[in-house]
């Protein structure tokens, strides 16, 4: 599937498409804290197939977080929060500020919310990571992009598989793959089915999925790729509890979510088709054309939401190469459109005259219609200063529309209006020094930006809010890329800070009523480190201790919230440590054995910083084994423990919250308790 081959393209002495095919099958594959497919010459951070072993086939969520600097809060399988350097940990549901790509198509919406809970873990290869504005060809979000890449059918041949897994909670999941490939052809086929009844009340989740990757190539200067991912999901609401509660009795759901059986329906589509085509051996070009399609329905307790999203667009990236002095200078440059449509409408919930059957809708409340347009135009240039030196100049430039439509009042009531962004221009420039073979230290200065939400764009009234503007910020880090003890050992380091004015504020003024402004400054400081060290202790056992941890100094410059300062604050969301360490033991017989462990620490839960979540550790283990039984047939069995500490923990916490009818404010979403999932891999060649 090449909606991502450009990025990975070699301009050498041949240019033929299928010899990017392998290129991609090594890049993609490999642990790099370099993945040149997405960003050149800058740092991103890449989790695959590996990463993934250590954990169940449920937990994209724990995958994630074994990067430093990135922190996902997840309050339900359908509810998570992505933070990236303190980037979005002040959003009440869900995540922004950064931009969410599969494979290589843009599928955050309109006004920036992303749901990577829309994705199959058991269908990715891959996962990579670009933390701040620096990534210019994916956008110069504040908190960067995350590229999800699905499996590709890369060997020539053709197989059929399943993996079925069971658990605690009711745990079914089964995941049925066909995959062909050939000299033109390769096809990926995937059907999955989950059923989970969940650790808490009301907390039930569905999910039929089916994801379709295929490309064909036409010659050696063409080819054509298509796309389809579909997603039927059904999920209960359990919510956020008070930390009474939590402490009394984590399994209980919020009373009005559990009176109502407040839930979530989702079908969400993604199509996409592209075409790849080599110039000649200098110039490549990939274009995309993409369709997407959400319809969501969620009864809760203050009203019942029924929305449905249509979003098109189109993606075009241009790599090229020349020389200067014998060294190869790279070029790309390209744009995309992401168009929107978004229709929401709110109904009176009547569940408290149906107790039995929980929510029912009852007279229309509101009928909004907004059409949203995110242009984005980027060009980066990567050339030798020495012979060891390398720099790379960037620009990103956006520009922003919305234009909302209130179709529900009429004449001076109705709230209709529109909102054009101004351009936003974000350059970057990263700087990359090899003193030694395999050993790297590099530079970046980027600008970034982050869009308002829906729920900011507009006041409380339904109207256009005027008063709201962008998020601005300017990061800068230094850090480096090092292997050492005979290429055994793994070690990134990185330091970073960044300055955000505008600061965008959600100030809560009804259970389900927000505001937005603009209501100072941050300042994002930290430090990651990451270590992987390889040993092959006989020549049947290898061992791969490994580490990540991030501090993170984040603090508010300016804030004054009513008359209320609180300048100079912890940032709320953010917890100042973490650390990810793990054991992975390989036998060369099949048999293998991960272990992991995190620690997070105390959360600010207020602006005041009066109330802090809990630090917690959590441990996992996984063991497994795979057996070629025969020529054609391969089996795979593994049994794993989550939390096998039985650890009391808040797994999501929502920030500022406020109690209303004279409830206690609910702050926490408790994490599972101990839990146990097994799952028989069979494959077969066909």
């Amino acid at each position: 599937m090449f909606f991502f081959s450009p990025h990975i393209m070699s301009f050498g002495q041949d240019i033929m498409i299928k010899d990017s095919i392998n290129q991609l099958k090594e890049v993609v594959l490999i642990d790099s804290l370099k993945a040149k497919q997405a960003t050149g010459i800058t740092p991103s951070q890449v989790i695959n197939i590996k990463i993934f072993q250590n954990f169940s086939p449920v937990e994209m969520v724990s995958s994630l977080n074994q990067i430093p600097g990135v922190y996902v809060l997840s309050g339900a399988l359908n509810t998570n929060r992505i933070t990236i350097r303190g980037v979005g940990a002040r959003t009440p549901y869900g995540t922004d500020k950064l931009k969410l790509y599969y494979h290589g198509i843009p599928i955050t919406n309109g006004t920036g919310f992303s749901t990577i809970e829309a994705y199959d873990l058991e269908n990715m290869n891959s996962i990579e990571v670009i933390k701040g504005p620096k990534g210019t060809a994916f956008g110069a979000n504040l908190g960067g992009a995350i590229v999800l890449n699905p499996k590709e059918a890369l060997q020539q041949a053709t197989t059929l598989s399943n993996n079925f897994t069971v658990g605690s909670y009711g745990l079914l999941k089964n995941s049925l793959g066909f995959t062909h490939a050939d000299d033109r052809l390769a096809l990926e086929l995937h059907y999955g089915h989950m059923t989970l009844e969940g650790y808490r009340e009301n907390s039930r989740f569905e999910r039929d999925g089916i994801l379709l990757n295929t490309s064909y190539t036409i010659n050696t200067k063409n080819k054509i790729a298509f796309l389809l991912n579909h997603i039927d999901y059904n999920a209960q609401i359990a919510s956020s509890i008070s930390q009474d509660a939590f402490e009394e009795d984590p399994t209980q759901a919020a009373f009005t979510w559990k009176t109502s059986k407040g839930y979530e329906a989702n079908k969400y589509t993604l199509a996409g088709i592209s075409l790849t085509h080599a110039f000649n051996q200098k110039l490549s070009n990939t274009t995309s054309l993409f369709y997407t399609y959400l319809d969501h329905y969620e009864p809760r307790p203050f009203n019942i939401l029924d929305e449905f999203t249509n979003g098109y667009g189109f993606r075009t990236r241009f790599l090229g190469d020349f020389k200067i002095r014998d060294h190869a200078t790279q070029y790309t440059f390209g744009a995309e459109l992401y168009k929107d449509e978004y229709n929401w409408s709110t109904y009176e919930n009547l569940y408290e005259t149906n107790t039995e059957e929980g929510s029912i809708k009852g007279n229309l409340l509101s009928d909004n219609k907004e059409f949203r347009t995110q242009f984005n135009a980027f060009g980066t240039l990567t050339f030798p200063l020495a012979e060891f030196f390398s720099a790379q100049l960037g620009l990103n430039i956006n520009k922003t529309f919305y234009d909302f439509r209130d179709l529900h009042k009429s004449g001076a009531e109705n709230t209709s209006g529109k909102r054009r962004f101004g351009t936003i221009f974000s350059p970057s420039l990263n700087l990359r020094y090899s003193f030694y073979p395999k050993q790297e230290i590099y530079m970046n200065i980027s600008r970034g930006f982050s869009n308002p939400s829906l729920e900011e764009t507009l006041t409380p009234g339904g109207s256009i809010n005027p008063d709201i503007s962008q998020e601005t910020g300017t990061n800068y880090e230094v850090g480096c890329d090092l292997f050492l003890v005979n290429n055994k050992l793994k070690i990134n380091v990185a330091l970073y800070r960044m300055s955000i004015k505008n600061l965008l504020v959600a100030q809560r003024i009804g259970e389900d009523e927000f505001i937005g402004k603009n209501a100072g400054s941050t300042k994002h400081q930290g430090m990651e480190l990451m270590l992987d060290y390889k040993v092959q202790l006989t020549p049947q056992l290898k061992l791969t201790p490994f580490m990540s941890y991030s501090y993170s100094n984040h603090k508010f410059v300016d804030f004054i919230d009513g008359d209320n300062d609180y300048s100079g604050n912890p940032l709320t969301g953010v917890p100042k440590h973490r650390l990810n360490t793990g054991l992975q033991l390989q036998w060369r017989n099949g048999f293998y054995w991960n272990t992991t462990h995190q620690y997070v620490g105390a959360i600010p839960l207020t602006d005041a910083n009066t109330l802090s979540s809990d630090s917690f550790n959590l441990w996992h283990t996984r063991l497994g084994y795979k057996k070629q039984l025969s020529e054609k047939l391969l089996f795979g069995i593994d049994f794993g423990i989550n939390n096998f500490t039985d650890t009391h923990y808040a797994q999501s916490v929502l920030i500022n919250a406020v109690g209303f009818g004279g409830s206690d404010p609910r702050y926490f979403y408790p994490g599972n308790d101990r839990n146990f999932y097994g799952s028989l891999l069979l494959k077969y060649s066909l």
